[in-house]
């Protein structure tokens, strides 16, 4: 099963197969993709995976809440990944896909889509995963891209615990800043919003009274930020605010461009839709991980992986039944 793929120049990237190409092309190599990847070359698919080496969790020391993996620095859980499908034959591809198209013909039967990478190459597959995540859209701020990962975060779930009990702000520059801010509180006593740009109505004021958040009003200007650690939030009227956290609520965009071709149904906010699988609206395309789902943290996108992979193999095996059926008198 073992065999080589480049993305380093142009042509068609294939094994020498007489049925075309891959079972399945993995796009994104992620939690999500590595996993279905790996389900996919157990259960003997012939499966590539493109990566363009961008993955969303990069700039975090540590995962979190991934039972065995808790602690773990994201590249080494993609790397030991990266192994382990590389050990079962997978072809790993390092480059970015400009569009996902229906075959052209004359390719050969199996084949139903033309992954096209950036520089021209071409994988062919029966089916494609999208596994490519999210971009995290961050506010223009002075600080808040510098410090983005280390202590100015966006999940609670991720990073709460590190900063338990210290004291948390919370960037009022997402309506979602109030639920927020909420949701802290259950790790620190010490929790204050910054409305910014943000006015909270009367209720959500009332809720994070009760609740025990401070609301502090007024501009942000800047993140105070000393010997690489944030000190605190800077006002626009001059005032700091000591904290030693700060979260956000960053606007997130599914990276998903190269199926726009495709035609794929999406909600009222712009995300693929998908079943409980990963099946897109597009016969033979599936998404999983945080492209399909901005809440998805490291082990949910593993599992979704997992899940997308096992439903999709089941359809490959229909797929081959059929193609295996004689042909009916008079139909040939």
């Amino acid at each position: 099963m073992n065999g080589t793929a480049s993305s380093t120049a142009g042509g068609t990237v294939n094994r020498a197969l007489g049925d075309g190409g891959y079972d399945v092309v993995v796009i994104g190599a992620g939690a999500g993709g590595l996993n279905a990847a790996l389900v996919l070359a157990r259960a003997r698919r012939r499966v590539a995976v493109v990566d363009a080496g961008e993955p969303r969790n990069a700039p975090s020391a540590h995962m979190r809440g991934f039972l065995s993996r808790d602690g773990m620095p994201p590249a080494a859980l993609l790397e030991v990944g990266r192994r382990e499908v590389a050990g079962y034959g997978v072809d790993l591809i390092d480059g970015s896909v400009d569009t996902v198209l229906p075959a052209p013909g004359p390719t050969p039967a199996p084949a139903r889509f033309s992954v096209r990478l950036a520089g021209g190459a071409v994988v062919r597959a029966r089916h494609v995963v999208l596994a490519t995540g999210l971009r995290d859209e961050l506010p223009e701020l002075p600080g808040v891209r510098e410090r983005w990962g280390k202590d100015v975060l966006f999940c609670p779930y991720c990073h709460g615990y590190e900063f338990r009990d210290r004291a948390i702000g919370v960037l009022g520059t997402h309506p979602g800043a109030v639920g927020h801010a909420l949701l802290l509180r259950q790790w620190s006593a010490d929790v204050v919003l910054f409305s910014h740009t943000l006015e909270p109505s009367g209720d959500e004021r009332a809720r994070l009274a009760a609740r025990g958040v401070r609301v502090e009003e007024g501009e942000v200007k800047r993140l105070a930020v000393e010997d690489g650690t944030l000190r605190g939030v800077e006002l626009a009227e001059g005032r700091a605010v000591p904290c030693e956290a700060a979260f956000l609520v960053p606007g997130m965009v599914p990276r998903d461009g190269m199926l726009a071709d495709l035609g794929c149904a999406r909600d009222g906010n712009g995300w693929l839709v998908t079943d409980r699988a990963g099946r897109t609206s597009v016969p033979g395309v599936w998404a999983v991980g945080n492209v399909a789902d901005p809440r998805a943290q490291v082990v949910t996108a593993a599992g979704t992986g997992a899940a997308a992979a096992f439903a999709l193999n089941l359809e490959l095996v229909e797929e081959d039944v059929e193609r295996s059926l004689p042909v009916p008198v008079g139909q040939g």
